[in-house]
């Protein structure tokens, strides 16, 4: 079993940044894939970012490529969300979530993880 914990969000004015972590408990920690995931008011939740077991490889959904960037340190059990220029459509509850498969792909979907957090809002005002 895995335990995911969410910190770093707040109230950002647009153009501002938020730097979310997300802390793993479990020795395996380095064997998944890490994943972060939205959900805005009154919307599906959806796909953010995500990295591989190694982090060589990342995937960004459009609306956040070029402003996050996912990164992770295995030492410390921790992946990390920066978050730049941000937007108020980037308001939203964001979690954190593992993948266990450990294919040497990375997932996108949420039904491909299997450990979630309980999520941190991020607001950003205009």
């Amino acid at each position: 079993q895995v335990q995911l914990v969410e910190s770093g969000g707040g109230l950002v004015q647009a153009g501002g940044s938020l730097r979310l972590s997300c802390v793993a408990s479990g020795r395996t920690f380095s064997w998944y894939g890490m994943g972060w995931f939205r959900r805005a008011p009154g919307k599906e939740r959806e796909f953010v970012a995500a990295i591989s077991w190694n982090g060589s490889i990342t995937k960004y959904a459009g609306s956040v490529k070029g402003r996050f960037t996912i990164s992770r340190d295995n030492g410390k059990n921790t992946v990390t969300l920066q978050m730049n220029s941000l937007k108020p459509e980037d308001t939203a509850v964001y979690y954190c979530a593992a993948d266990r498969s450990n294919t040497g792909t990375v997932a996108t979907t949420p039904e491909s993880f299997d450990y979630w957090g309980q999520g941190t809002q991020v607001t950003v005002s205009s």
